[in-house]
């Protein structure tokens, strides 16, 4: 796995490889693989970041639009029809041959709907989920799976926090005095919550490279 990654982010962040995520992210698109890398590598925090767990008051999303949206990333949603085609078979003696127009055509609205990915640049997908409901993860590869399975996609990559943060949260009080790890409970999204679903095949087909935030990259800890 070493061979793909840039040396220096393998003691800041942890990699879980899904599928050849890797792989295919290196030699298929180095372009974008090198963009996040990039990303990986100007991702700074600080404890006044982690303080701030989740939702809209976080800082820490934002870091990521700060390097990417640049690069030409965007945030995209999806929405597609079903088009039904029944064909009959040409004549009632001979089996297996089918007229070349339909005798009826039905459309199913919305049959791809509501699958939302946090950045898409050509055909690689990334996500990033800090301090979310672990359930969100569900949504996340609901969505990379589709995208796989609609031809849109050919891999995945999610971003979340390393397990060994937790020393960080159990060491820091939140602004208002409190243990900061009551808000970044057991049930909130970090790599094992991540890389349990991928080993269950929650993503179906799609390759995912799952990567796990470590303490190396906050600034003012240890």
């Amino acid at each position: 796995m070493e061979q793909y990654i840039d040396p220096d982010l393998l003691n800041r962040f942890e990699f879980h490889n899904y599928g050849h995520a890797l792989e295919i992210l290196h030699d298929a698109f180095p372009e974008e693989w090198a963009e996040l890398q990039d990303c990986l590598r100007r991702l700074k925090l600080s404890a006044q970041d982690i303080r701030k767990a989740g939702g809209n008051e976080s800082p820490i999303p934002k870091k990521f639009d700060d390097v990417l949206y640049p690069y030409g990333w965007r945030e995209i949603r999806i929405s597609g029809d079903l088009i039904v085609k029944k064909y009959p078979r040409q004549t009632v003696q001979r089996r297996g041959r089918f007229a070349d127009e339909p005798y009826e055509v039905e459309t199913i609205l919305g049959y791809i709907d509501g699958h939302n990915i946090d950045f898409l640049k050509n055909r690689v997908a990334f996500d990033l989920e800090w301090n979310s409901k672990d359930q969100t993860f569900d949504r996340d590869l609901l969505a990379m799976r589709t995208y796989f399975d609609c031809g849109l996609i050919d891999v995945g990559v999610i971003v979340t926090r390393s397990e060994e943060l937790n020393d960080v949260f159990k060491a820091l009080t939140d602004e208002t005095g409190k243990p900061l790890m009551k808000k970044y409970g057991a049930s909130t999204t970090w790599i094992g919550k991540l890389t349990y679903r991928l080993d269950s095949r929650r993503g179906g087909g799609c390759p995912v490279l799952a990567v796990g935030i470590r303490k190396g990259c906050i600034q003012d800890y240890g």
